[in-house]
């Protein structure tokens, strides 16, 4: 293999994946083990993440399920124990856990509000700070933000954008506490539209005109395009990448 392409290797290396009992979460589970990393599952929905974890096994890489509220600062420590317990290390981190409402602000309730921010952004810091301290040096922390955290949203959704934006936030300061010090890197991905439970809730016609109007490449993401941007953040390809928001967005953010 080619000393390139050796940067997008994560062979040796064990991955944390939260939100991984479906749709993006459990395809990045599945790039980060074709990399040649080793991967725990977290997630609240137990029973599903055992169907990803057999996709992983099929890999020839090693799956550790751990179900997990990230909203619970003693559940992700209990999380990145439990990684630690089985594989004696945690190298990269890809908090992914989240979801989102549609309520108009005049009517969204203090509850819902919270509850958004509670696992968006409160369970990313509760994660990133349980697997921080067992992390070594030259470990990495991808955030799954959202291209709602730098532009406007299709629809009515104040909770998951201040969540999405404070997540950027949090990136770029837990950058500046962690890089240095402590050698590891935290970086943030702000997808676009991509095929997802979400967006599955989205009429396909009003979606697509909205892509249309606002993307320039003109369509929704796949899957595979936002793994690469994964497995590179976490991987030694982007050692001197830290603090930094990679919008994956057909361009939405540029628009």
């Amino acid at each position: 293999m080619s000393e390139i392409l050796d940067l997008f290797r994560l062979d040796g290396r064990v991955a944390v994946v939260t939100g991984a009992s479906s749709g993006l979460g459990a395809g990045f589970a599945r790039a980060l083990a074709e990399a040649g990393a080793d991967i725990v599952l977290a997630a609240r929905r137990a029973d599903r993440l055992e169907v990803v974890a057999k996709s992983v096994r099929e890999t020839g890489r090693r799956a550790l399920t751990v179900a997990t509220d990230v909203s619970s600062p003693e559940q992700c420590t209990a999380m990145a124990e439990a990684a630690t317990a089985e594989f004696g290390r945690v190298d990269i981190l890809i908090n992914n856990a989240g979801f989102g409402t549609a309520v108009p602000a005049l009517r969204e309730q203090p509850d819902e509000f919270r509850r958004v921010l509670d696992i968006n952004l409160n369970g990313a810091y509760w994660a990133a700070q349980a697997c921080a301290r067992v992390m070594k040096p030259g470990s990495s922390i991808v955030n799954i933000a959202s291209v709602l955290g730098l532009v406007k949203s299709y629809a009515p959704q104040a909770a998951y954008s201040a969540s999405k934006a404070g997540l950027i936030g949090l990136t770029r300061d837990l950058s500046q506490q962690w890089s240095g010090r402590r050698g590891i890197r935290v970086n943030a991905i702000a997808p676009g539209y991509f095929a997802s439970e979400m967006t599955d809730e989205i009429p396909r016609d009003q979606l697509m005109t909205f892509i249309t109007n606002t993307t320039p490449l003109g369509r929704l993401g796949e899957q595979r395009e936002l793994d690469a941007a994964v497995v590179f953040l976490a991987g030694p390809g982007a050692s001197y990448i830290t603090g930094t928001t990679l919008a994956v967005d057909g361009g939405m953010s540029g628009h």
